[in-house]
């Protein structure tokens, strides 16, 4: 049996994979100043000057329950198998909205929270889709999901903690005192909680980080690195460049999604790592 494979638009891959794989995107929303857009429709350069100019934070908003029934009956008409796979249920409602879509759909419909967004939702994504492509039973693609969950991590860089702070996430204070002092962050994102690990001055606080994290990872095996940024490409390149030759395969970096934007604000990257299996 056809087993078909859907995610949400939180996923940052490279859009030839999703061609590939025929993989479906579920667009959340982006309410900017009044105006509600899907996130699908806006580019990254184009979202980042929207996000800049506006007086207030995007909002982003979960796609609605009916809009996943439809996906899944429509993908179900040949009798085909689903597997939704969605970003963190700590940052956004998406993947309840899926279960509940799933429960009113006549479809077979398994859906998975990721416990990631970004690259790290995109390994479990490409990881279903290859196997199921492959014609894996759902057992063995459940099974393969979950282990790149547990092997995976994901570290973020904040240059500026504006977002953060008009989102609630730091207090207003730090933030001010982020922007006078030129405080970079670099945290983990553990048990679906940011978790700072480093805080300096300048640059050279992500190149720190860099260099302590790959002594850590030396001797680890390494399936797969993804590396995305809210225009700050010069840092992810140079990332890229220093990570490779922990990796066969070459390192993707891409533009983070609105969503992951919106959060981390301009200046901020993400590095997505993937362990093999008892490394």
């Amino acid at each position: 049996m056809t087993i078909k494979i859907v995610t949400d638009s939180t996923i940052t891959v490279d859009p030839e994979l999703i061609e590939k794989y025929n993989i479906t995107i579920v667009p959340l929303a982006i309410l900017i100043d009044g105006v509600l857009y899907q996130d699908t429709d806006l580019s990254a350069e184009t979202f980042m000057a929207k996000m800049k100019a506006s007086k207030h934070l995007p909002k982003t908003s979960q796609p609605p329950v009916g809009v996943f029934t439809e996906v899944y009956d429509r993908l179900s008409e040949d009798g085909s198998q689903i597997i939704s796979i969605h970003l963190t249920k700590a940052l956004s409602g998406t993947v309840e909205a899926a279960r509940q879509g799933a429960m009113l759909s006549n479809a077979d419909v398994t859906v998975i929270d990721s416990d990631f967004i970004d690259q790290g939702l995109r390994f479990q994504v490409v990881e279903a889709a290859k196997l199921a492509a492959q014609g894996a039973s759902k057992e063995d693609i459940i099974a393969a999901t979950i282990e790149t969950k547990n092997n995976t991590e994901l570290y973020i860089g904040i240059a500026n903690l504006d977002n953060l702070v008009k989102g609630g996430r730091v207090n207003r204070v730090t933030g001010v005192l982020s922007g006078l002092l030129n405080i970079k962050i670099v945290m983990e994102f553990v048990d679906n909680n940011l978790q700072p690990m480093l805080k300096g001055r300048g640059n050279k606080t992500f190149q720190k980080w860099l260099d302590d994290f790959m002594t850590k990872i030396s001797g680890r095996k390494v399936k797969h690195i993804g590396i995305s940024h809210a225009e700050n490409l010069t840092f992810a390149q140079h990332m890229r460049d220093q990570l490779q030759p922990f990796v066969t395969e070459k390192i993707s970096v891409l533009d983070t999604n609105s969503t992951v934007a919106t959060h981390t604000g301009p200046g901020a990257w993400a590095l997505l790592i993937e362990f093999e299996a008892n490394s």
